[in-house]
């Protein structure tokens, strides 16, 4: 499940991650956008809820210096050894850009930078060397953690997961279908041992089809039209049936856009439907070759009408063990 969960405290969140392990979730995997920021969730968990596996998806690889990032990976490690992976990617030129004042520049380069340095430093060897994108000078961390956690790359695009498949310890998959899946492992190519596939899958667990749709194509605008997940899709095939949602966007019909969005694409990207129907469509995904299905969970009328006790109920229907809760 991605956390935290909106519309409830951080502080509130200990009984969400004790409903969570309830219901067989195996892993809490945070983002970092404008919300939280990557770890703080995490390290709640670990307190919380030591037997849950923790994931960031993604910490920027722009938006720390290489040492900050090597330490706040490095702290969350030591605090849960052996059940913590660290998923780094290139993030956005808004969120890079404009929210943190730092260059856009070469994401790849810097990505890949990122991933070598990271593990270097991690591994607690000193790091000294220049790289294409940044030069660090003699950094040791002063705490290495005795398990190194693996390190996943977010990727889209095949130059992103020919780098995921030769140098990382797995991928961090987002905003495709399940259909899209074998495509993108398929640039992956040669993998290290134990390799793990991740994707992020956003699921509106309502049967007000009409609800779901609606926020679903507010999300699609909102992210698709980012020219990398444009660029993604257009590489997925989705050139004709987003076309007229990137036109309007461009001329700047935002409620053109939406119109535009057909049913089709927002039923593939954003899962809905009762828990148990998006259960199963989430199984669709482990079918295709993801080893780590990880939720992100989207407002619905029954939930804002519900409160925690229908949370709980919820994440009880959607865990792995649902069929049985």
């Amino acid at each position: 499940m991605t956390v935290p969960l909106g519309g409830i405290p951080l502080a509130d969140h200990a009984a969400v991650y004790a409903t969570l392990d309830r219901a067989s979730f195996t892993d809490v995997w945070s983002a970092e956008v404008a919300g939280t920021d990557a770890f703080t969730p995490l390290a709640l968990a670990a307190a919380w809820q030591p037997g849950l596996r923790l994931g960031t998806a993604v910490a920027p690889v722009f938006t720390r210096g290489p040492g900050l990032l090597a330490m706040s990976a490095a702290a969350l490690a030591e605090t849960a050894p052996g059940r913590f992976a660290l998923g780094i990617g290139a993030s956005s030129p808004v969120v890079v850009g404009d929210w943190n004042a730092v260059p856009f520049a070469e994401p790849f380069r810097r990505s890949r930078d990122m991933l070598r340095f990271l593990r270097a430093a991690l591994a607690g060897q000193t790091v000294d060397q220049a790289y294409d994108t940044f030069t660090v000078r003699r950094f040791t961390l002063e705490r290495p953690p005795a398990v190194p956690p693996p390190i996943l790359l977010g990727a889209l695009r095949p130059g992103m997961l020919r780098l995921a498949g030769a140098e990382a310890d797995g991928v961090i998959l987002n905003w495709l279908a399940a259909e899209d899946v074998p495509r993108a492992l398929t640039e992956l190519g040669q993998r290290r041992p134990g390799f793990e596939v991740t994707a992020r899958i956003f699921v509106c667990p309502t049967e007000d089809a009409g609800h779901a749709r609606a926020l679903g194509r507010r999300m699609i605008t909102s992210y698709l039209t980012v020219p990398a997940y444009a660029a993604f899709h257009r590489w997925l095939g989705r050139d004709e049936v987003l076309g007229p949602m990137w036109a309007a966007w461009a001329a700047g019909d935002r409620r053109g856009a939406l119109a535009a969005v057909p049913d089709e694409v927002v039923d593939a990207l954003i899962l809905h439907g009762s828990p148990e129907q998006c259960r199963a469509q989430v199984r669709r995904y482990a079918d295709a070759g993801v080893d780590v299905p990880v939720l992100a969970l989207l407002p619905t009328p029954e939930l804002t009408a519900g409160g925690p006790a229908a949370l709980s109920a919820l994440i009880a229907r959607l865990g792995p063990n649902g069929a049985e809760a």
